[in-house]
């Protein structure tokens, strides 16, 4: 399988660094690095409406577009699971 190149908006790299522990941090970094190999990993969710995915990382959730065609994972957001959905 052909690995993806990743691409994180400057929002979402602002949300990474506002997550509260350095370890979560790494979690989270540890994941999103991980989309690049398999970019629908077992519990990815497909959210209904949009062509946007989520996967979980403790508390935490990841949203992200992938483009087959081009081999890109976007990651578009990073955010407490609480706050994740909601729009601003």
């Amino acid at each position: 399988m052909a690995r993806y190149s990743l691409r994180i908006k400057r929002s979402a790299r602002k949300e990474l660094e506002s997550v509260a522990t350095k370890a979560d941090r790494r979690r989270i970094i540890s994941r999103i690095e991980s989309l690049a190999d398999n970019p629908r990993p077992p519990g990815a969710l497909k959210l209904s409406g949009r062509e946007r995915y989520r996967i979980r990382q403790g508390r935490y959730r990841i949203l992200y577009t992938i483009e087959d065609t081009v081999l890109i994972v976007h990651v578009i957001k990073i955010g407490d699971r609480k706050n994740i959905y909601r729009s601003k």
